[in-house]
């Protein structure tokens, strides 16, 4: 199953994405075909597309009796007791468990008009006809504020949209917060941390009429801003930094794309430029730069780290069916990439035309185009640009003096020796030496030939068997990587070129397989033959790369590694197993070693002895040819003094400005997980989405709906870069409408669509839709910075109103008009997030680390917390005391403390998170051990900050409690936690319980005990975790 490790939540939105992951494929794989929209072919007279058909049944009667799993004529079907099905053979244990839960927990089934075809006819995809008839695909329009009665409650056109629906409505909007709500809903909401006493009071003191703006203008530009805003969008692209399934095994490095988002939002990157950098910032001509690096003074490409978000997702260790768990792969990052950018469920469209929407089958695979033309890399972000251009510079320097040397020896040769020469002296190109693709490169030539030189495809191709004539079996390439018998010396050269192979910090055997960022990639092709060979020298190993698969240390696909040490010869690989799959190879030396390969040969059988001669022949051959010529060129130099002492003098000239360039290479480099182009492939249609039934190539494009289908992308790379730039389109019409959506609804608290990740006919309707557009428009119009919508937002009369109406009789009648606060008559309480609770006790026992950025801090395991992959060793309780978001995140070992509170877990998109209400929250924050231990903190630095005293003669061991001393430390406490005084019954209670206490356990005024329990009262008010 796509998502069989998912666990069943009680959120709505947890169900609808099991459903949809899981269910949903299911019986449309297996079940559609003789019980789905066609008439003709339906058996039984059963459909299983819709829940109401499941319920209601065929001739047999109900197919689904929720909550009861024998008793449904469906598992009784699967399981073969009495009908068998499917015909085609009896589901895996594995997809018969995954119905049995689901008809377990209720047989959950989204709220979904009845498909086309329900009426008995032949059910159709009209895709014109879904994007002419629902809103979210019709091009954005800005309209005119429309004209309030009251207006002068507005300070925004904003508040017109909304104040002109409750009028309609017959409502009046709520009476403004008071400041002190204000300073901390604002705070909490910019920077996810309390506001201080101090702050409280200074915007509290401030009468200047722009006191509201001053107080944005700080939180916005702090650096927790990041910090806060970072985790919501962590949300949306299923961060974590393992792997989930079996063994848990880590992601790489996965904490550097989460350092680029803090900072990136920090930066106030705009949005454009965010989403290109996502989708594409490895392609990037011009890369943002970051100067924030290891050395605080050199810059490195933060573009390229934003395409880690496609790799963050879960892989399965071992999977059997290796095609499949592409396909699945493939499939979540489609997921990922349309819920976050498009706010759509294209991943619906896998097995069938979207049932609802405007997005073909045709589409999905589009879009899965994009993805097996790209790749999984770590790519070495600190020097990549950098050394890009000493290598542009060494290709600039090469060439100026190639062209000397050439014209001094042009007259040194008849015409037809001439062009030999310069068919065998190719331009010079350089790209980037951190990732480059053999095809773009053959072997040296003989003076400038230290680095590798262009060639527009393989340099040979030779039959794989003596008496085959497909020249595609096998392809030469003749690619140097770090040295060779020319120019082995070539500091430059070798500098840009050093590999180091860095395993991963996973545990024990199973991880990753190295990818460094230099490791050679070769081309995508399809195994036609069980055999491969590679004629190489030097120290490493070989990794031939199937259907995307990774985790290969384990029992299933180890045979796709092989290392070798001091070859120079033939290396096989024995892969039988994947005939029919699309592979590529990738080449790691050893640490402080080369590797040259010279031929990559697929074969029928592993003697390759005759073939193997001949390569060699012919590879010999190439060999003297060149050196033959190279002796031509020397003895011709050596009989004419001008030209020898010209080529001294430039030889000498070069070799210095070689140096010079030499010398600024940059040879360490951080890594973090990225993605680059590999070779340029459009996917094949999966019929149903089996990945064993491949259907009509589908080549690469965007939505239909949006594009018209235009295609984008060719042989020479993924075509990632148009892509983003078809997401950006100005006249796209969903891209901004979702993004100013998300702000929206983390600052007001429900979105003004609130299927803030499905903006389709299953996702509910925007409640203002004439303000969304509003809101895109003036986003667009202002160059797409989020934090100056976000401080628009907050500066309206809608974000500062408080929860008090202005009459009882208008609270009855917005109860009655608007329950669910729709329209907004009033603010929504905000139940704040396990990360923002968690930070929160660190911060008012003034524990918190506020530093930015760094390692993760291991998760802390609890006696609980048992299963394959458990970390060896534990976090600190208190997580170092770093804020939440530089928490590990472990997919099998998630803080129990943080799922409690709705911290989703990251397998999709959640741009919505659930703000349940359950007893488990309460237990938290009554038995929790950090719970706990920050609340004594707290009470210690109370004790701090109102220095205990005692009543007059009392002495040092009274146990008499000083009223004024209790009464400022109490109101202490509450502004540091609540951001305001104690009432007087609060007062009363506590001075009751210290002097009962001091009573009944002889504990005197000062006992850190009493006030430890004081403090944990207050963090367990609902006040401390709810903000109006």
């Amino acid at each position: 199953m796509l998502l069989a490790v998912t666990c069943w939540a009680d959120d709505e939105s947890d169900q609808r994405e099991f459903f949809e992951n899981c269910i949903r494929p299911l019986l449309s794989e297996h079940c559609y075909d003789c019980h789905g929209s066609d008439v003709d072919e339906r058996q039984g007279s059963l459909r299983v597309d819709h829940g109401s058909f499941l319920l209601s049944g065929g001739d047999s009667g109900p197919a689904v009796i929720a909550g009861e799993v024998d008793d449904s004529l469906l598992i009784e079907a699967v399981r073969f007791e009495s009908y068998e099905m499917p015909p085609s053979g009896k589901l895996s244990d594995e997809d018969i468990g995954v119905l049995e839960k689901w008809i377990a927990e209720g047989a959950y089934w989204p709220e979904e008009p009845l498909p086309e075809g329900a009426d008995g006819e032949v059910s159709s995809f009209d895709l014109d006809d879904r994007r002419e008839n629902h809103w979210a695909w019709q091009p954005v329009r800005d309209s005119a504020p429309p004209a309030v009665s009251n207006p002068d409650w507005t300070r925004d056109s904003i508040d017109r949209f909304i104040l002109a629906s409750l009028e309609d409505a017959g409502l009046s909007p709520s009476n403004p917060a008071d400041r002190k709500t204000l300073v901390r809903r604002l705070t909490f909401a910019l920077t996810g941390l309390p506001p201080t006493p101090e702050e409280v009071a200074k915007f509290e003191s401030d009468s200047r009429p722009d006191a509201m703006h001053r107080l944005l203008d700080r939180l916005i530009a702090s650096p927790e801003f990041g910090n806060r805003w970072g985790r919501h969008w962590l949300d949306l692209v299923r961060y974590a930094e393992s792997r989930g399934h079996e063994f848990d095994a880590d992601i790489p490095n996965a904490s550097q794309y989460r350092d680029y988002v803090v900072r990136g939002l920090n930066s106030d990157v705009p949005y454009d430029q965010w989403v290109r950098e996502h989708i594409a910032g490895d392609l990037m001509t011009q890369p943002r730069m970051s100067y924030q690096g290891p050395d605080g003074g050199t810059p490195f490409n933060e573009s390229i780290l934003g395409t880690g978000f496609w790799h963050l997702g879960e892989w399965v260790h071992s999977p059997v069916d290796i095609r499949k768990d592409e396909s699945d792969r493939i499939d979540n990052m489609i997921d990922v990439m349309s819920k976050t950018f498009q706010g759509v469920t294209v991943a619906c469209a896998r097995c069938h035309d979207h049932k609802f929407d405007a997005i073909s089958t045709a589409d999905y695979y589009s879009l899965s185009g994009f993805l097996q033309s790209s790749d999984y890399a770590e790519i070495r972000f600190d020097t990549i640009d950098h050394n890009r251009r000493v290598a542009s510079d060494l290709q600039e320097l090469d060439e100026t003096y190639r062209e000397k040397f050439a014209t001094k020896f042009a007259d040194l040769y008849h015409a037809a020796e001439l062009e030999k020469f310069d068919a065998d002296w190719p331009e010079a190109v350089v790209n980037s030496f951190d990732q480059f693709k053999s095809e773009d490169f053959r072997q040296n030539g003989f003076i400038f030939g230290s680095g590798p030189l262009a060639a527009g495809e393989p340099q040979l191709h030779l039959p794989s068997e003596a008496d085959s004539a497909d020249a595609e079996s096998i392809a030469q390439h003749l690619v140097v990587l770090t040295k060779n018998t020319v120019a082995k010396n070539d500091e430059a050269w070798n500098g840009l070129k050093a590999i180091r192979s860095k395993a991963t910090n996973a545990r024990g055997k199973l991880k990753a397989y190295p990818r460094p960022g230099r490791t050679l990639r070769l081309p995508t092709f399809e195994l036609t033959e069980p055999v491969v060979s590679i004629r190489l020298r030097g120290t490493g190993n070989v990794f031939a790369c199937v259907d995307s698969h990774r985790l290969v240390d384990g029992p299933l696909h180890g045979e796709t590694i092989v290392k070798f040490k001091e070859v120079d010869g033939w290396v096989q690989m024995n892969l039988g197993r994947y005939i029919g799959h699309r592979l590529h190879l990738e080449f790691t030396p050893a640490e402080d070693q080369s590797i040259e390969i010279l031929c990559v040969a697929q074969s029928s059988k592993e003697d390759l002895s005759a073939t193997r001669k001949e390569i060699q022949r012919r590879i010999d051959a190439e060999a003297e040819r060149v050196a033959s010529l190279e002796e031509t060129i020397r003895e011709r130099v050596a009989s004419d003094e001008s030209i020898r002492s010209a080529v001294a003098q430039w030889q000498s000239e070069w070799l210095t400005q070689r140096q010079g360039l030499a010398s600024q290479i940059r040879k360490r480099s951080r890594l973090a997980v990225g993605m680059i182009d590999g070779s340029g492939e459009d996917a094949a249609i999966l019929i149903r989405g089996n990945s064993s039934s491949e259907g009509d190539i589908e080549p690469r494009h965007f939505l239909t709906a949006i594009t018209g289908g235009e295609r984008i992308g060719d042989a020479t790379g993924s075509g990632r870069l148009e892509l983003a730039d078809q997401i950006n389109d100005p006249n796209n019409p969903l891209t901004s409408r979702v993004i100013t959506n998300r702000l929206w609804h983390h600052l007001l608290g429900r979105g003004i669509v609130p299927t803030t990740d499905d903006f389709g006919v299953l996702g509910m309707r925007p409640t203002h839709p004439e303000l969304i557009d509003h809101l895109a428009t003036d986003f667009d119009r202002h160059g797409r910075h989020l934090k100056w919508m976000i401080r628009r937002i907050a500066l309206t009369s809608t974000y500062q109103m408080s929860m008090q109406s202005v009459s009882e009789e208008m609270a009855l009648h917005a109860k009655s008009v608007d329950p669910k606060n729709e329209l907004l008559h009033q603010s929504n309480l905000h139940r704040l997030e396990g990360e923002v609770i968690r930070d929160s006790l660190l911060a008012i026992s003034d524990q918190l680390d506020r530093s930015l950025e760094g390692d993760s801090v291991p998760i802390h395991l609890t006696s609980f917390m048992n299963g394959r992959g458990r970390p060896a060793k534990s976090g600190p309780l208190d997580g170092d005391r770093r804020r939440s978001i530089y928490l590990a995140v472990r997919r099998n070992f998630l803080s129990p403390m943080m799922s409690v509170f709705d911290t989703p877990n990251p397998f999709s998109t959640m741009g919505r998170r659930n703000a349940s209400n359950v007893p488990a929250q309460a237990l938290v924050m009554l038995n929790d051990p950090l719970v706990k231990k920050q609340s004594q903190l707290f009470a210690e630095r109370a004790m701090r900050e109102v220095p205990p005293t005692h009543s007059s003669g009392s002495g040092e061991s009274s146990r008499s409690v000083d009223t004024k001393t209790v009464e400022q430390r109490i109101d202490w406490m509450f502004w540091t936690a609540l951001g305001r005084p104690a009432e007087a019954a609060e007062l009363d209670s506590i001075r009751e319980y210290i002097q009962a206490s001091s009573e009944t356990t002889g504990a005197t005024v000062d006992d850190v005990s009493l006030w430890a329990n004081v403090a944990h009262a207050i963090v367990n008010t609902k006040e401390f975790i709810f903000v109006p």
